[in-house]
């Protein structure tokens, strides 16, 4: 979600950007060839950033100005050992800044880098963990031959290893890992560890792989574009709808888990874990389809969903309302409230997405705005927002998934605000006529604190936005209701606001949002350990809902936690897919026995 520089073909000095690239790698390898901390940090400008994908300090850090990259380098220079610095295509330069695609190896792995270079130095560098060496995925040339030729009296097919295998994981023999959470984020994971060769288990409390998204309100689609959301290894195909409809979603999500033979045990749910720290191992209790089974992982990785548990709020009155009331998280649909009367709590995207469901199924519906939200439309924000990275337009311009997903971590935390805001100005004026009609009808619009617009809203706080694909042209006409406040109480039949306003009702949605990741290590470890790992999402920007102190990467987010052995994994499906590799990564060095020294464990500021 960030617009890309077009590229221009010399520079100011007349030297061309593939030699000052050239120049540059060139001084930066022998710097740290030298081990000399200081030089290699002077090729960076002074306000300078380096974001590292595990490849230097088997963390996911970001790195910022000469002092911070010295510090790093000091500590794991030595070990990380490396070497072959290479440009993988043409160089290219645009206001002053040259863009380059780099590789490169490390003592144990191979690495692939983003280079933006200017007259005062490297202004960013991304370095990207991408394989071990010795320990790649079988794959492209290394791939599984598939079939053993020749006449074999013990041969074993496929299907018989998959059913012993099948047998023997989580019962005669132990998974390395075990993947608590079976949507997205678990089954994108499940997928590395297999392809990778650790052993690991996916476990999910649903009947079949992509009931998480088949169990939501039926007119759910993906918001975001079919080029944003590929899995790892098997892209939708080119006939694939350009926004997924949930039970599509679903479906594809089933049909991935079986053909990337990910390990997975549906009908099972977690119910403790436990940690020994002596023996660096998981005690973890769960029931499969109703039988009491206990897993004995090194590795727990919660796969809970980023947004955590439900929020739902504790109001007077809920026990005396005598119609029916849930979450957003549980709502069935529009069929069975049609001629009802609906109050929806919240104005963000499931507020509006189950608003606009029951008005199209007879429901006469009120929207209750708490507090100011960002929206944006779908085709501005498709074209605008996205189009350079993730669109057909920009596959036609040789940008692959990968590659857009590496262009957008090259970019800090820290000044991505700083690239977003002219994006969603671009936005406000080309539909400036929507806005104005939204307003007339009483909406609160905002466009995040600083005008960074929705991305930075999702990053720094996983909330507070809506994606337009119709319910807003609802609103401004006025056949969505539109009421503000906060709720005070429930009657017997309504919803009472804190001015003393009164909603009749005999629904109630509450589109309230969830809490932090960590909940659910609060339910399923103690309180105790959630309060020791911290805060999951956002990054310290000091907006709300995102205290500072600036952190520069998202909460505990596919890295070591304060917690010896427990990671998180989730995010939407562009995260699920990207983020996985690295955990992955790290996953499988450690199942592999290399050392995996971490610099910049996050501290933690906010157990909550």
């Amino acid at each position: 979600m960030t617009r890309t520089l077009e590229p221009a073909h010399t520079s100011p000095d007349g030297a061309g950007p593939q030699q000052r690239v050239h120049t540059w790698l060139r001084e930066f390898e022998s710097a740290l060839a030298a081990r000399d901390a200081e030089r290699a940090a002077g090729l960076f400008a002074v306000d300078g950033f380096w974001r590292d994908l595990v490849a230097f300090t088997w963390n996911i850090t970001t790195l910022e100005g000469r002092e911070g990259i010295v510090e790093m380098l000091r500590v794991r220079l030595e070990d990380a050992d490396p070497r072959g610095f290479h440009t993988t295509e043409p160089a290219t330069e645009a206001d002053g800044v040259i863009t380059a695609w780099i590789g490169f190896e490390t003592a144990v792995g191979r690495v692939t880098g983003h280079l933006r270079l200017t007259d005062a130095g490297a202004w960013t560098l991304l370095t990207s963990l991408r394989e071990l060496k010795g320990l790649e995925e079988n794959k492209g040339s290394r791939r599984p031959k598939g079939a053993e030729h020749g006449a074999n009296r013990n041969r074993v097919t496929w299907s018989e290893q998959r059913e012993i295998e099948e047998r023997e994981l989580g019962r005669s023999r132990q998974p390395y890992v075990v993947v608590v959470g079976g949507g997205q984020g678990g089954i994108a994971l499940g997928a590395r560890l297999r392809q990778l060769g650790v052993p690991a288990l996916v476990i999910d409390k649903h009947d079949r792989p992509g009931d998480q998204w088949r169990g939501r309100y039926k007119s759910l689609c993906l918001h975001d574009p079919v080029w944003y959301d590929h899995l790892p290894y098997l892209p939708f195909p080119e006939n694939w709808p350009v926004f997924t409809p949930k039970d599509k979603v679903g479906d594809w999500l089933e049909m991935y888990t079986r053909v990337m033979e990910i390990p997975y045990w549906s009908k099972t749910t977690c119910t403790s874990a436990s940690y020994d720290e002596q023996t660096g191992e998981w005690t973890v209790h769960v029931e499969r389809d109703g039988e009491p089974v206990v897993l004995r992982p090194r590795q727990l990785v919660l796969a809970t969903g980023m947004s955590g548990k439900p929020s739902i709020p504790d109001l007077p009155g809920m026990d005396l309302f005598r119609g029916e009331q849930h979450h957003s998280s549980r709502h069935p649909g529009p069929d069975a409230y049609a001629g009802k009367r609906a109050v929806v709590i919240g104005s963000n995207n499931s507020a509006h997405d189950i608003c606009a469901a029951l008005w199209e199924s007879g429901a006469e519906v009120t929207m209750v705005q708490r507090s100011s939200t960002h929206i944006v439309r779908s085709d501005s924000l498709m074209d605008i927002g996205m189009g350079d990275l993730y669109s057909e337009r920009a596959v036609a311009a040789g940008i692959t998934t990968d590659k857009a997903d590496l262009i957008f971590a090259s970019m800090p935390y820290r000044i991505m605000h700083q690239f977003q805001i002219p994006v969603y100005d671009a936005i406000r004026e080309r539909d400036a006529d929507f806005y104005a009609r939204l307003e007339r009808a009483g909406f609160q619009l905002d466009w995040g604190e600083d005008g960074s617009g929705l991305f930075m809203k999702y990053l720094r706080r996983g909330s507070g936005y809506y994606i337009d694909v119709g319910a807003a042209d609802l609103v401004a006409n006025g056949d969505i209701a539109l009421a503000h406040g906060q709720v005070r109480e429930l009657t017997e039949d309504a919803v009472v606001l804190d001015d003393g306003t009164e909603l009749p009702a005999d629904l109630v949605v509450y589109a309230t949002g969830y809490g932090s990741m960590n909940g659910w290590a609060a339910d399923l470890i103690g309180q105790e350990v959630a309060d020791k790992v911290g805060k999951c999402w956002g990054y310290g920007s000091g907006t709300a809902k995102d205290p500072g102190p600036h952190e520069g990467e998202l909460r505990n987010m596919w890295k070591p936690t304060q917690q010896d052995g427990l990671w998180f994994h989730g995010g939407n499906l562009h995260q699920s897919r990207h983020y996985s590799l690295y955990l992955g990564l790290q996953l499988k060095a450690r199942y592999e026995g290399i050392p995996t020294p971490v610099y910049g464990l996050q501290e933690v500021h906010h157990p909550s």
